[in-house]
């Protein structure tokens, strides 16, 4: 059988050197899985994202794919789900309607690990409009991972939207997910067709 491709999918200002991304890469890399994960560093404009990832998904299309998709990562994941039928995903503090959420951001802005500075635009906005997935045809394709403490995202947003999806609800916590690790079992469980939620309370 055809082992599974993951593919972590990054937020807004982050990149693969992100906490989770390498969280997660250490673990394939301790399970001898390096060969099934990639950690593509995406463009600031959402397109051109969208268009890296597509590239990515299209190359594989006999193989199962799990997106673990972090805030904005979450919302460029939501649409390439609806739209392969080989794609599946692990939502963790997912950005809904980021169109709504990044104006405030609109300006000079300087990703956390790079240092690369550029100019957030109503384009980039517009950009992400047009992905925008306002029905949720795929519920059976989503694990959504959400912590109550998100100082970013309103938690129950991605409630509401994934509602008919297997949910994990963690009180506390904060937006980069506090104790990631801890999910790992459950991210894995998914990808083989598994519910295997991590106990609610955090250490």
């Amino acid at each position: 059988m055809t082992t599974p491709l993951f593919i972590y999918v990054h937020g807004f200002n982050s990149s693969p050197k992100s906490m989770k991304a390498q969280v997660f890469l250490q673990y394939m890399q301790d399970q001898g899985r390096a060969d099934q994960i990639l950690v593509p560093e995406l463009s600031h404009w959402p397109a051109r994202a969208m268009k890296q990832l597509q590239e990515i998904v299209e190359q594989h299309p006999n193989r199962i794919i799990i997106l673990l998709g972090s805030s904005l990562g979450g919302y460029y994941s939501t649409w390439l789900t609806e739209h392969y039928n080989n794609v599946r995903t692990v939502l963790i503090n997912p950005s809904v309607r980021p169109f709504e959420l990044l104006p405030q951001y609109l300006g000079i802005n300087q990703n956390l690990y790079s240092g690369e500075s550029y100019e957030l635009t109503e384009d980039h906005l517009q950009q992400l409009l047009n992905i925008h997935c306002k029905e949720i045809k795929k519920p059976e394709a989503y694990l959504l991972m959400v912590q109550t403490a998100d100082e970013t995202l309103d938690y129950r947003e991605a409630i509401e939207k994934f509602s008919e999806s297997t949910q994990f609800v963690q009180q506390g916590g904060c937006h980069g997910f506090e104790q990631f690790e801890n999910v790992i079992p459950a991210i894995m469980a998914f990808s083989e067709g598994r519910i295997e939620l991590p106990e609610p309370q955090l250490n």
